[in-house]
């Protein structure tokens, strides 16, 4: 079964996250790995 593609309100709402993750102090790498997302799904 293959997976589905994200909704757009899903990825907003976890790249929403991750900058406040980023903006409270954590590394991008770690914010990366709270949302669920890889590096470069985050740069993409």
């Amino acid at each position: 079964m293959s997976r589905k593609r994200p909704e757009a309100e899903e990825i907003v709402a976890k790249l929403r996250r991750a900058d406040v993750l980023v903006g409270q102090g954590t590394s991008v790498a770690e914010a990366n790995w709270l949302i669920g997302v890889s590096g470069v799904t985050y740069y993409r």
